[in-house]
């Protein structure tokens, strides 16, 4: 069975930055699709940032040259560096991963919270 873990949150002021890092743990063979999502208070969870096995990269427009993600698949983990933080990025973020034969799986969530 495969584990997401997240890490990295925290408490930032706006135009700050935070480094959120997602290791996976069990019997991995593979990870297709790695990725981010997160949830503000009130409202849906919402995609943030994919990175394929292949090295492909898409972020939402809302992230968009701010946000930069990667993935270290020798450690099976992913990251998201965020910059320039504004008070709408604060959100649970959680880790996605996409399992082959098994389908998606999420970590716990990191709370990331960003002050005016």
């Amino acid at each position: 069975q495969v584990q997401l873990v997240e890490s990295g949150g925290g408490l930032v002021q706006a135009g700050g930055s935070l480094r959120l890092s997602c290791a996976a743990s069990g019997r991995i063979i593979s990870l297709n699709a790695m990725g981010w999502y997160r949830q503000a208070p009130g409202k849906q969870r919402e995609w943030v940032a994919t990175v394929r096995s292949s090295g492909w990269i898409n972020y939402a427009d809302s992230v968009k040259g701010r946000f930069t993600i990667s993935r270290d698949n020798a450690k099976n983990s992913v990251y998201l560096q965020m910059n320039s933080l504004k008070p709408e990025d604060t959100a649970v973020y959680y880790c996605n991963a996409n399992v082959p034969y098994s389908g998606d799986i999420w970590g716990q969530g990191t709370q990331v919270t960003v002050s005016s």
